[in-house]
């Protein structure tokens, strides 16, 4: 289903009310959200559920990351919540997300198991934290090259990568390998604590399958008209204004 949604929406709120509420109150109804970790650890599948009774096809972004039967087992119990997206960390190795391959697919309710993808690098490391924090020498774009042919090697739908790595993921492993890309702002907005960020329309140009925007749209003023903005941006490929 990812390929129908160009922008997946981040409830990144502390409780699965807050988040409804806000889809409620802005009237954003049915358009495709993501799920984080503040979230999912807060509600656990009962978020899960109440968004699919909305109707809201559901990115479950917890990026699992563990020894391969435990991935396996997480996996299989994720896809039985009959979400459309997952992820797994690509450092995990090809064995584990090997793993999770086969447990989304054990566990996949329906006709067709979740989309599974591997997260390479987050947005939030930098060339500096990856050498001296992380201790990879290799550069950065080398590591996401690496990572994201393992998680094709492995089945994987794709990854999870900034807009910068687009491009080179595109030549590493062709353009039907997904690469949906989180880290996005508009031109004039706080870039808060992400560091590897781009605009929708340069995530376009540079032939991003989707994006993830969060606070960009949340904490707008007007959240309608901005994930509106957004849509349109990214779908046109050039910055939108709005008064």
């Amino acid at each position: 289903m990812i390929q129908h949604h160009p922008l997946f929406l981040a409830l990144d709120f502390s409780t699965g009310e807050k988040a409804l509420q806000f889809l409620q109150q802005h009237n954003l109804h049915e358009i495709p959200v993501k799920v984080g970790i503040e979230l999912f650890y807060k509600e656990g599948p009962s978020i899960i559920s109440a968004l699919k009774e909305r109707g809201h096809p559901i990115f479950l972004d917890v990026k699992m990351h563990d020894i391969p039967n435990t991935v396996k087992q997480a996996a299989k119990g994720i896809a039985s919540l009959g979400i459309d997206v997952v992820n797994v960390h690509a450092a995990g190795g090809r064995k584990m997300m090997e793993a999770a391959l086969q447990g989304v697919t054990e566990g996949a309710t329906g006709t067709k198991r979740p989309l599974i993808l591997a997260v390479t690098q987050l947005t939030s490391t930098d060339e500096r934290m990856l050498h001296h924090e992380l201790c990879i020498q290799e550069r950065m774009e080398d590591v996401v090259a690496s990572y994201a042919q393992n998680a094709q090697t492995e089945g994987l739908d794709g990854v999870v990568c900034s807009v910068q790595e687009v491009e080179l993921i595109r030549k590493a492993c062709g353009d039907d390998f997904f690469t949906v890309t989180p880290g996005i702002r508009r031109a004039e907005q706080n870039h808060n604590d992400q560091v590897r960020i781009a605009t929708p329309a340069l995530a376009k140009q540079k032939g991003a399958t989707s994006i993830v925007v969060g606070r960009g749209i949340t904490q707008a003023s007007n959240p309608k008209q901005t994930y509106q903005a957004y849509e349109e941006e990214w779908k046109n490929g050039y910055t939108t204004t709005f008064s």
